[in-house]
């Protein structure tokens, strides 16, 4: 039979697709592309903004179009928190949340023999242990995911995920350490830790951390690179900031993100730092890792954001100068704190506050890859067009080289010819 997946939101989710696909292709399913014919349609949702779950409802009823009589399965965040909502759509079959996605194999084959419509949405914020779904093959990825806890504690007033996904669950240590070894096992060469709260690994084991969980795996025989896919700056300690300086191992980048640049608003989303704390944990980072690559995310227009406000986030955001930003209008979402309070701004000048962080970022990327001239740069390449292959370093440009196939999950050194954000032209270092 063949089965198709649409996967929307996170790397998480990515990673939770590739899980599920393993169960049913191990039953004998062949996988589809979701914009083809398929017996079976699994979408996996997102929630994170109400145009998130917007998306998700609209991929629901493309793919139910695409095949009327499929069997069609819904999980994720989204069905986690609306899960009448996304059972009243015409045509799906099964809701399940973010947990049991090893059920549903059985339920499929269920509504396969029997044709009944099944809901299995359980109360995720009772749950104080981790899911145990193996991934160890990447269906498109070269890089692989690796999932290492659920949930989050933080709280934050924006943020609906903590009560999609409920508490920090760790993934015990040992299961961590074999997946990984299985991943290097089958080619994989960079594995990227990821997690809801990623640097959040620990807080519920007892003397085993997030730096003790870097440390074993950095000792995996085989595994060229490592990266943390996002750790908040708070959760970034001395120990592990030294691990990732004199290990050759870890990728040379930290996704770290900041939210705001406006002390007021960072009150306001109830984030844990303000912006002297936040420089601080950077210049000390880069006294340690000179050419390290940090990346960030930030939300603007959050309630009550003044142009005063605004500028403030502006000039610091310059000023820590980030090597990319991930920019984000803030969008309501209804069951959050943000979502009741007062002052929302129209769209007009979010769009405009949006627009003036792009141009900026576009600045701030490109001076970080003209740094990086004239240094060879370890690549992963990834993929080919007709005309290029593209990969990404250590410190996460992404760039091209002439198509040359035989790269493909390669690591090689290049160096940088024409350094532009998002058209960064590299050749192959031919010097050693």
């Amino acid at each position: 039979m063949k089965i198709a997946f649409d996967t929307l939101g996170c790397k998480v989710n990515t990673y939770e697709t590739e899980s599920v696909w393993g169960l049913f292709k191990e039953s004998g399913f062949e996988r589809v592309s979701p914009k083809e014919y398929a017996d079976v349609y699994i979408i996996n949702t997102c929630t994170v903004t109400n145009s998130a779950a917007s998306k998700s409802r609209k991929a629901i009823r493309r793919l139910i179009k695409i095949n009327p009589e499929a069997v069609i399965a819904v999980m994720g965040c989204y069905s986690q928190l609306s899960t009448d909502e996304v059972f009243s759509i015409d045509g799906v079959d099964i809701v399940i949340g973010t947990k049991n996605r090893e059920h549903l194999l059985p339920l499929v084959n269920k509504v396969l023999n029997e044709r009944q419509r099944i809901k299995e949405v359980t109360d995720i914020s009772r749950y104080r242990v981790f899911d145990e779904v193996k991934v160890t093959n990447f269906t498109e990825n070269t890089r692989a995911f690796l999932k290492i806890q659920d949930g989050c504690n933080n709280f934050c007033t924006y943020c609906i995920i903590p009560y999609a996904r409920g508490p920090v669950r760790s993934r015990p240590k040992d299961s961590v350490i074999e997946e990984a070894t299985d991943l290097v096992k089958n080619g994989y060469h960079e594995i990227v830790l990821t997690g809801i709260n990623t640097g959040g690994y620990g807080q519920d084991l007892e003397n085993y951390s997030f730096y003790d969980l870097l440390n074993d795996l950095k000792e995996i025989k085989g595994l060229k690179r490592l990266r943390i896919s996002s750790i908040e700056v708070n959760e970034l300690t001395d120990e592990i900031i030294n691990l990732i300086a004199n290990n050759p191992i870890f990728a040379k980048h930290l996704h770290i993100p900041l939210q705001s640049g406006s002390d007021e608003i960072l009150k306001q989303m109830k984030r844990k730092y303000n912006k002297k704390q936040f420089m601080k944990h950077i210049d000390h980072i880069r006294s340690l890792i000179p050419d390290i690559a940090i990346t960030t995310d930030v939300i603007v227009g959050f309630p009550n954001e003044t142009d005063e406000m605004f500028l403030e986030m502006y000039d610091f955001i310059e000023k820590v100068a980030f090597s990319e930003l991930h920019v984000f209008p803030f969008s309501s979402r209804s069951g959050t704190k943000a979502a009741k309070m007062s002052g929302h701004l129209n769209g007009i000048i979010k769009s405009y506050r949006v627009n003036q962080l792009l141009k900026l970022n576009n600045r701030l990327a490109t001076n970080f890859i003209n740094k990086s001239k004239n240094k060879p740069l370890s690549v992963i390449f990834e993929k080919s067009d007709k005309q290029f292959t593209y990969g990404h370093s250590s410190t996460y440009i992404y760039l091209k080289v002439l198509k040359n196939e035989t790269l493909h999950n390669q690591i090689v050194n290049v160096l940088i010819d024409k350094a532009k954000y998002k058209d960064t032209f590299g050749k192959i270092d031919t010097s050693k």
